[in-house]
């Protein structure tokens, strides 16, 4: 009987599992899944930029225009010679090529056949580079890759593609009760009070004739919201500081928010003050912090819209992910690699952070 096989590295599976392996990451990545969106105009934290996927080159660089600042000319008075001119801050992104990839092993060890194989390996690069897009949007929002243990980057990590990493700038960073790094207490923890400064901080800095680009939220249905990411840690902390109460009503108030079916509410903790509340494991954490630097904490982002943008260029198959099959020790062993070709980097125009504002506070293991 006749059986059509698709062998090692044939094209059409190269493709179909090139698709398969950009879908399933797309709808795993915590940040792809949540708050990216394309385009310039864009309503989410992070803007994916397109421009490379099908043209040559390794750089994008995309504008902010300033508001005008100009004293209004009044009656009949002359106002050639006095226009202003339009400001325009530039940032970019450079894109570079990132790689991984499995050895199934020899025939002896291998209890599947090759269609088996590439499942199991799409289904665990799928996690890998879900992981790495993941670490990477942490570590280039926060400005820094910190201490967490668990992260497939080293400690030693400063970036990627030549995006070195930022970190926040005064503007864009707040301790708890007016504290700095240096004398941060284990007693300065999250909370809703923290939440309602963000949320102050967000609507009076910047813009008008100050030249600090003011932090953009996010419209849905018509409704201004930003979000905040916390560690676990920080959750427990906010949830512990809060009655039963008025967390139910936290939980509520997302529940009924309008356009709930929106990703930025899908999976939320609830809102609070028009701010929705998420949590995730791989949020930033220090351990030099205090006086005696030994005091925990973790770096919460406040979030805009465009706080982050990620540009794809395409490996040629006009696809994000390129998937690769090839055979060694005279065809006894099987080796999948994935690969894509990207950038990513946290918006600064100015020098100054964009739509991202980091909350660095106390944060230690509940007992």
């Amino acid at each position: 009987m006749a059986i059509t096989v698709i062998g090692v590295n044939d094209a059409k599976a190269v493709k179909k599992y090139s698709a398969f392996l950009a879908v399933d990451i797309a709808r795993t990545s915590y940040f792809n899944r949540k708050f990216m969106g394309d385009g310039p105009e864009t309503n989410m934290p992070i803007q994916r930029l397109t421009e490379l996927e099908n043209d040559a080159g390794e750089y994008i660089s995309f504008d902010l225009s300033m508001q005008l600042n100009m004293q209004p000319i009044e009656g009949d008075t002359v106002l050639e010679g006095k226009e202003e001119d339009l400001t325009f801050y530039s940032d970019g992104v450079y894109i570079n090529q990132m790689r991984g990839g499995v050895n199934t092993g020899g025939r002896m060890t291998r209890k599947r056949t090759i269609h088996d194989l590439r499942k199991v390996a799409r289904a665990r690069q799928t996690e890998w580079w879900s992981r790495v897009f993941d670490e990477l949007f942490f570590i280039y929002l926060s400005g820094a890759r910190g201490v967490n243990s668990d992260f497939i980057f080293p400690t030693t990590y400063t970036g990627f593609a030549g995006n070195s990493l930022s970190a926040p700038d005064s503007n864009h960073l707040t301790l708890p009760n007016g504290k700095t790094s240096a004398n941060l207490l284990t007693s300065d923890v999250m909370d809703l009070n923290e939440v309602d400064k963000l949320r102050a901080l967000a609507q009076v800095m910047g813009g008008g004739t100050q030249a600090v680009p003011r932090i953009q939220p996010i419209s849905i249905n018509g409704e201004n919201h930003f979000v905040l990411l916390m560690h676990p840690y920080q959750v427990f902390n906010v949830r512990t500081s809060t009655s039963t109460g008025q967390w139910l009503d936290i939980q509520k108030a997302a529940a009924g928010a309008v356009g709930r079916n929106n990703p930025i509410f899908k999976g939320s903790l609830g809102m609070y003050n028009n701010v929705v509340l998420h949590e995730h494991e791989a949020v930033i954490g220090f351990s030099t912090y205090g006086a005696g630097a030994n005091v925990e904490a973790r770096r919460a982002l406040f979030l805009g819209k465009q706080g982050g943008v990620c540009a794809f260029g395409s490996p040629g198959t006009g696809l994000r992910f390129g998937w690769h099959e090839e055979t060694r020790d005279n065809g006894n062993q099987v080796v999948i690699s994935t690969s894509s070709i990207f950038g990513i980097k946290k918006v600064t125009f100015n020098s100054l952070d964009f739509g991202v504002y980091a909350l660095d506070t106390a944060a230690t293991a509940p007992t």
